[in-house]
């Protein structure tokens, strides 16, 4: 069955030529031109990727971004005319899994769309073999994807549970910020270290007993990431 793609973007050109050249390529193509519109279909009918304008004319981009958040687990890429590093950390921290600026090239866009559907739904598998991280203030287990920090349930999204297993298979050595973009993101990645910053924080909210002083996700600046139990 081919894979369902959900196109939000208010401008109908840009839906008419997404909605061609995802066709051309074999997946199922929706497309609206609202947030309200989006958030209904997402709820009837939950696509396997969503492609998400944020200069929607309704509701904004990042706030359909967070309500989808709340149920679903759904890759979606972000595709927005703000180059502003804050709205590309703001669009991350609210569960993005890419950002594309406009304007963009279509063979960049696909690619990003197959690295995102790739990544989605197959956590599990990819993670089950990883042992066990267990520190005084947090303990992750991949094989059934559950993470507690002082004994209360801890909910990661899928990139943060790539992002951490990456981390724990190379526990107690450093990953450099182009290994782990390509190994979280995939290969066509290696310069959006701010994914790595944003992404990295949240687990440190998420798990670290002081967030503001980490002591097992620890940034090693201009060179990568370590994970230390």
């Amino acid at each position: 069955m081919a894979e369902r793609v959900l196109v939000v973007d208010d401008d109908e050109t840009i839906r008419r030529t997404l909605r061609i050249n995802l066709r051309a390529r074999g997946y199922e193509v929706e497309v609206v031109g609202s947030g309200r519109d989006a958030l209904s279909t997402l709820e009837d009918a939950p696509p396997d990727l969503v492609v998400l304008d944020l200069g929607l004319p309704d509701v904004d981009g990042v706030e359909v971004l967070r309500q989808l958040r709340r149920t679903s687990r759904v890759p979606v890429v972000v595709l927005s005319a703000r180059h502003g590093s804050d709205d590309k950390v703001e669009a991350l921290d609210e569960g993005a899994d890419d950002y594309v600026t406009k304007p963009f090239g279509m063979d960049e866009l696909m690619a990003r769309v197959r690295s995102a559907l790739r990544r989605g739904g197959g956590d599990g598998e990819a993670l089950g073999g990883i042992a066990p991280v267990l520190t005084e203030a947090f303990a992750v287990d991949f094989g059934t994807l559950t993470a507690t920090r002082s004994g209360d349930p801890v909910h990661l999204t899928p990139t943060e549970w790539r992002l951490l297993g990456e981390l724990a298979r190379h526990r107690g050595r450093v990953v450099t910020q182009a290994d782990l973009l390509r190994a979280v993101w995939g290969p066509a990645y290696g310069r959006e270290s701010n994914y790595l910053r944003v992404y990295g924080n949240q687990l440190r909210r998420k798990l670290e007993a002081d967030p503001s002083r980490p002591r097992h996700i620890i940034t090693e600046p201009g060179i990568g990431y370590r994970l230390v139990e």
